[in-house]
């Protein structure tokens, strides 16, 4: 159970880190040489004259999960795997200069305003049209150029479970109206649990959408390719795209498709089927519209198995949507924490949120945001073995 939260003053945000000299291994690290990864010292980095930090979390079972203020990024998660070792499910980077990348500037970071695409990079809101960055062909991605992914959150509070980050997008950023005020905390329990909490306000009428773009392989950074895992989405429906990768506005069923993941498969089945969704995406890049099975407070989302490792992770949120990405434009542009290469397909991504292009297709759950509103929404990562 999450504690009180206090302000962290410098000596306290260092407290949370591990420090010890880099690692040169290209193996997963077991619990001993963590800290030979994710030294403290080495992480840090000024970027654009601002500092970024590294901090930890960690719980009685020996999961531990680092975290920076530089687009409020996970940027690593060692979880148990089946022979009992820890296995780092998440790819990232030990220095934090290189989250700061153009190229590849996603890896664990919280995206938005708008997670996701908009079409042509215009919305309206009411009478008045918006015009924002274009990023990704002749649309809007993850909030443009640098949204929030390479923008340094503050770290509002902290306890032994959890951290807040907060970041105020300026009115017309990236073309966004309103100053948009966003927190997210991220809280580890004994559970095996990270759970994303996401909350924002705006002072004029904006659109929201946040989620994580944490890259998963269940196997550990690094490892080879994710095509093996065993997924299951509970989505009887996904939206399908045009060329761009924008939604036409259709819901359609997955029953008979490649995207039909509602009893377990592995990713790799039929990724390279002979369709022209799958060409579109180079393969997976869709979002599926969630069938909201309940489970306690939240909707089932996902559930994955490394196939080598036996780590399990369910995905639960507040959201009607998942984007899954199976890691097509991964081209060995970045080197990664453990020394290997984002080669392509060695990792997937799972982003709980409201649809792409929503603000252009009213037929779509809403994302506006109006003054007075609070926008708040969580997702849950569970981790077992199997």
């Amino acid at each position: 159970m999450k504690g009180k939260m206090t302000l962290l003053g410098l000596s306290a945000m260092l407290a949370f880190c591990v420090s010890c000299q880099q690692s040169t291994g290209s193996k997963t690290p077991k619990a001993d040489s963590l800290a030979a990864l994710m030294d403290t010292v080495q992480f840090r980095a000024t970027i654009d004259q601002k500092q970024a930090y590294l901090y930890k979390l960690s719980n009685k079972n020996g999961v531990q999960a680092y975290f920076t203020n530089f687009g409020a990024r996970l940027v690593g998660l060692w979880v148990p795997d089946n022979k009992g070792e820890l296995c780092d499910v998440v790819l990232g980077f030990s220095k934090a200069s290189d989250y700061n990348n153009p190229k590849e500037p996603f890896f664990g970071t919280i995206v938005g305003p708008f997670g996701n695409r908009i079409a042509g990079g215009k919305f309206k809101l009411g009478d008045e049209t918006y015009t924002l960055a274009v990023n990704n062909g002749p649309n809007t991605l993850h909030g443009g150029f640098k949204g929030v992914h390479f923008a340094h959150w503050s770290l509002k509070s902290s306890d032994p479970s959890s951290l807040t980050f907060a970041y105020t997008l300026p009115d017309g950023n990236e073309g966004f109206p309103g100053n948009i005020q966003m927190e997210v905390t991220y809280t580890l329990n004994d559970d095996n649990e990270l759970m994303i909490g996401y909350r924002a306000t705006s002072d004029k009428k904006t659109v929201i959408n946040l989620t994580n773009h944490a890259y998963f392989n269940l196997n550990g950074e690094g490892s080879g390719t994710i095509l093996d895992h065993q997924l299951q989405l509970f989505a009887n429906q996904y939206t399908p795209v045009d060329s761009t990768l924008i939604p036409t506005g259709q819901l359609t069923s997955v029953k008979g498709t490649p995207f039909d993941f509602t009893n377990l498969k592995s990713i790799g089945e039929d990724i390279n089927a002979n369709d022209q969704q799958l060409s579109f995406g180079k393969g997976y890049d869709h979002n599926f519209v969630l069938s909201r099975e309940k489970e306690g407070d939240w909707y089932k989302a996902a559930h994955v198995v490394g196939d080598k490792s036996g780590v399990v992770m369910d995905i639960l949120t507040a959201e009607p949507g998942i984007q899954f990405y199976s890691g097509n434009f991964m081209n060995e542009q970045v080197q990664l924490k453990n020394g290997k290469k984002d080669s392509f397909r060695t990792a997937f991504c799972l982003e709980p949120q409201h649809f792409p292009d929503a603000p252009n297709q009213l037929a779509f759950p809403t994302t506006v945001l109006n003054p007075g509103e609070v926008y708040h929404t969580k997702s849950l990562y569970r981790f077992s073995v199997k």
